[in-house]
């Protein structure tokens, strides 16, 4: 029982830490009418039980110009944990998960273009040189739907918002330099500074950052997590096949809706819906399955179970 409670007092910290504007622990306070103190022992016992990772931001594939989402199914070997050790150096994979079937390995790419992409595709191949099946497919995705349980249907976008350098060097930092402490505009001044040589003043960076959250590129605020310890224990890859190709937009936003899909890509193939399942039970995802079905929309689908999670993109509304 006492787990249990454990669970429901980290999993509603952790819902109040996914917010669409920088999480405040005053407002965290209030809206569980908890004291500020126990706020921040609770978060502190997320720490220490190793529940988290870092705090992080989500962007809008859809930002001008689009984010281009790759995923990539890597055949190897399991005597080869050099090959992981390289993939995961790579700073655009996002996701890497190690599977069962003809590939071992699938991961999701984000690039902010196609030269990024390519220069990656590239480094990819000579680190897959020295692996012993020297094979991989990629599979190119045609929309994101859904992304880290966000409904992308729902999000407002500024369509006439360019994002320029500046910000998308705010963009990565917000999401990949951040630690278990929300980065302050002063500390993002400084690696604009450090790391980029460029003098970019406080209040720039800060009215920069309010306008890519009102233009709806900054998805939200959230912090990543690991799945199992709050009790999401099984996690699927469906591909999905409708009974009839002319609706796939339609029974997208349908299952967009679904909350056991995380993730939700448009992608050229046969099996054209690419969904990424988190569930707590493997009899959830039994009932996902034949709700699916019981749709009568639905021809076919192929399903992968991961294994292992070797890269976190764990940051999913809960």
């Amino acid at each position: 029982m006492e787990n249990i409670k454990i669970q429901i007092k980290h999993i509603k910290l952790l819902k109040k830490l996914n917010s669409k504007t920088k999480p405040i622990i005053s407002k965290i306070s209030k809206d569980l009418k908890l004291a500020r103190k126990t706020i921040i022992n609770n978060f502190n016992n997320l720490k220490l039980n190793n529940i988290i990772n870092n705090f992080t931001i989500n962007i809008n594939p859809h930002i001008q110009p689009n984010l281009k989402y790759i995923i990539v199914e890597i055949k190897t070997n399991p005597n080869e944990p050099q090959i992981l050790e390289e993939l995961l150096k790579i700073p655009q994979l996002k996701m890497l998960d190690g599977i069962l079937g003809e590939f071992s390995l699938i991961g999701l790419f984000i690039f902010k273009n196609t030269d990024e992409f390519n220069k990656v595709l590239n480094l990819l191949d000579k680190v897959l040189a020295n692996s012993s099946f020297k094979k991989y497919q990629i599979v190119d995705t045609i929309k994101v739907f859904k992304t880290n349980g966000i409904k992308l249907s729902e999000v407002n976008l500024n369509q006439s918002y360019k994002v320029d350098e500046i910000d998308y060097l705010i963009l990565k930092i917000l999401q990949q330099d951040q630690d278990l402490k929300l980065i302050s505009t002063y500390e993002i001044t400084k690696i604009f500074k450090r790391n980029y040589n460029k003098e970019i003043s406080q209040s720039t960076i800060y009215h920069r950052i309010k306008k890519l959250e009102d233009y709806g590129i900054i998805l939200n605020y959230a912090i990543n997590f690991k799945p199992k310890k709050i009790g999401y224990n099984g996690k699927f890859i469906v591909r999905i096949k409708p009974k009839d190709s002319s609706k796939y937009n339609e029974i997208a936003l349908k299952l967009e809706k679904k909350e056991e899909i995380t993730d939700l890509f448009r992608i050229g193939e046969q099996y054209g819906l690419f969904a990424v399942i988190r569930v707590k039970e493997i009899e959830d995802f039994g009932k996902f399955m034949k709700e699916l079905y019981d749709s009568e929309e639905i021809e076919d689908t192929f399903t992968t179970f991961i294994l292992d999670e070797h890269k976190s993109y764990q940051n999913f509304v809960i």
